[in-house]
């Protein structure tokens, strides 16, 4: 009937094709969780995608029947061009959305109003039209929309410390293990409430086209709005944001200024007579007494707790100031000076700067770089040999099989993955007060201790980073084989997915939204034998099926990953045998710091001496020649097959 078919992904027009595949590799998904973007605008983008796709393919079909000047076809042109336009804002960089929307804007029935952002939050769209007005030199319409701002901020703030109030959210490890009396339980929970509250300050200054929240955002509101009342005369109002400013940075030398050019110009009793507003100092008080109550928890209990605000106050907002004073004395010019200086910070991805950074130390003899991210092909990817020795590999794997016998770490869920296999754990922390109480070898736990910390090191230095690794979660793990049931197997011992996002391998999409844990940044897996068949791990594609490189486990061999979309993995099955590890995961963000951890260290404080407490002796290498070298020739214990598998 000469109408096209149409199927996800087809624009309906041959030279204007909307790919979800490449929309979800090429930073279109993936930018959006760098972005940190609370979890139902993230859900909310998804959906604008499939509308956006929908609405090109009936265009396609309206434009080959002739009807796209109707009214249905004219209100679908105006859900397509605000749904690209959306997506288009929190994935500025995706060349194919850039080329759907200059083919809109040549369309006739499309207005400007039409392009509008469907996910806009009421304060953030009127302080970047505040900012803008001021901008262009138009202080006098900038005010109503930077004092709208202010209103929709507290409002919007409100309403995100509400959505805090929740149920307790376990956090990194499994809630059948989570065992706590009631003072305890309460404790934890309005500590994790009090926290999420803190963050609320992040959450509110993210906007979707910039890779981190505004600085200072809050405070900056009121630095815009007292220059903007200076440039039009109203010298009372600019007093007000001035000190209103203060309340934030009581030690800022050129807000100082200002107001003692306000005194001169009102006089200092007028001036001492004005206060800062009162919603700030509301606010601000309480933020404090807030914070108050979580480093005390931290003091006492060891949760941690890292100041959302503090992290945007350091030295760069310090040399942004200075270079503004020393360039301009002129107050008109001030603001325009810090913004400039705000816009230019660099736009280059993480992905780009982890690439360009891998490589560096290993640390310590007998170590070596057996595959890098090039000969796995991939990205953030490292194959290393001789981690620890055929002696400790046994004695951890002994302390697996005991230690399970006194409880494994997911209580009796003795095959979560596969019903195929047995799985047993044992946590560091649990494994040291099994060795405390003298139920496992308690020089076996303490091994297990170091063994991973060593892993932790090794890890940041090989990438590069330029913040300290966490731990997230920590699990030495044996998978045994069902002799019974490997006949015709066909599952896998753990199924492809990514560490911190929810991996739908069909669109090629993977949501970083809870229930995944998306604080998680690396991983590692140390391997204490290879006497077992099948249990190789590999890598893929987003599709789960594309097998890129594959690694065959040893003893002493460990590989290590970023935690993200471009590393989705599995572990096949186990058909014979035991297959023990070493999982582990990391976050850089000490916010997400494994409790478990911290309680570990203080009873390895106690149990050990200084002189203990020391890698089991080892001595790192200070310094490497150069960046370390993939071995040449065969490798022991496998061979270089097609797809690199190791």
């Amino acid at each position: 009937d000469g109408v096209l078919p149409c199927w996800p992904g087809w624009s309906g027009f041959p030279d204007l094709v909307i790919h979800p595949a490449s929309a979800s590799q090429s930073a279109g998904i993936t930018g959006v969780s760098h972005r940190t973007r609370p979890s139902f605008l993230l859900r909310r983008s998804f959906a604008l995608v499939a509308q956006a796709r929908v609405q090109w393919c009936d265009l396609g079909n309206l434009r080959l029947l002739g009807s796209s000047d109707s009214p249905a076809s004219i209100n679908k042109l105006e859900k397509a061009v605000a749904a690209a336009h959306t997506f288009f804002v929190g994935n500025p960089e995706h060349m194919e959305m850039r080329q759907n929307l200059d083919y809109y804007q040549t369309m006739s029935g499309v207005k400007e109003a039409d392009f509008k952002d469907l996910e806009t939050q009421p304060h953030m769209q009127e302080f970047r039209l505040g900012v803008r007005l001021y901008s262009e030199e138009q202080p006098q319409e900038a005010v109503p929309h930077l004092e709208a701002a202010l209103q929709e901020y507290f409002v919007a703030y409100e309403e995100c410390r509400a959505l805090c109030e929740g149920p307790y959210d376990y956090d990194g490890y499994n809630y059948l293990e989570y065992n706590a009396d009631l003072f305890q339980a309460i404790t934890d929970h309005y500590i994790q409430v009090l926290s999420c509250k803190q963050n609320c300050v992040t959450e509110l200054a993210s906007h979707p086209s910039r890779e981190k929240p505004f600085e200072d955002f809050l405070p900056s509101h009121y630095n815009y709005l007292q220059f903007a009342y200076y440039n039009i005369g109203n010298y009372t109002q600019a007093v007000e944001c001035a000190k209103t400013y203060l309340l934030f940075f009581p030690n800022d030398e050129v807000m100082s200024q200002n107001l003692a050019y306000y005194a001169a110009m009102l006089g200092e009793e007028h001036t001492r007579s004005i206060g800062p507003r009162e919603s700030a100092k509301e606010y601000r008080q309480r933020s404090l007494l807030e914070k108050e109550l979580l480093f005390f928890a931290y003091d006492v209990f060891g949760i941690p707790f890292v100041d959302p605000v503090s992290e945007g106050t350091g030295a760069g907002r310090e040399s942004e100031r200075e270079t503004a004073v020393r360039i301009s004395q002129e107050i008109g010019n001030l603001m325009k000076e810090i913004e400039t200086l705000v816009e230019e910070k660099t736009k280059e991805s993480l992905d780009v700067s982890r690439l360009t950074r891998e490589g560096g130390p290993l640390l310590y003899e007998g170590i070596s770089l057996t595959m890098n991210s090039k000969l796995l092909n991939g990205s953030q990817r490292v194959v290393m040999d001789g981690v620890i020795s055929d002696h400790e590999c046994q004695e951890l794997q002994r302390l697996t099989n005991v230690a399970a016998t006194s409880g494994d770490g997911y209580r009796g869920q003795t095959s979560p993955h596969t019903p195929n296999e047995k799985f047993y754990g044992v946590t560091v922390f649990k494994a040291l007060k099994l060795g405390q109480e003298g139920r496992v070898p308690l020089q076996s736990a303490h091994l297990y201790y170091n063994v991973t910390e060593k892993v932790r090191r090794i890890m940041e230095s090989y990438f590069r980073l330029d913040t300290p690794l966490y731990f997230s979660y920590s699990h030495l793990v044996c998978r045994t084989a069902i002799e019974e049931v490997q006949a015709e197997r066909k599952d896998d011992s753990h199924p492809v997915h990514v560490d911190n996002c929810i991996l739908n391998a069909e669109t090629l999409v993977c949501v970083k939204e809870p229930p995944a844990y998306t604080f998680r940044d690396y991983s590692a897996i140390l391997y204490l034998n290879g006497d077992f068949d099948g249990g190789n791990f590999y890598f893929t594609e987003l599709d789960a099926k594309t097998v890129t490189a594959e690694v065959q486990p040893q003893c002493g061999r460990a590989v290590g990953f970023s935690s993200g979309t471009e590393n989705p993995h599995g572990v096949k099955a186990v058909t014979r045998g035991q297959r023990c590890a070493i999982a582990l995961w990391f976050t850089l963000d000490p916010r997400h710091s494994e409790r478990d951890r911290v309680q570990a260290d203080d009873l390895v404080k106690m149990l050990f001496s200084p002189e203990e407490m020391d890698l089991s002796q080892e001595q790192p290498l200070d310094a490497q020649q150069g960046p370390p070298e993939p071995a040449q020739g065969s490798l022991s214990g496998s061979e270089l097959k097609p797809k690199d598998e190791l």
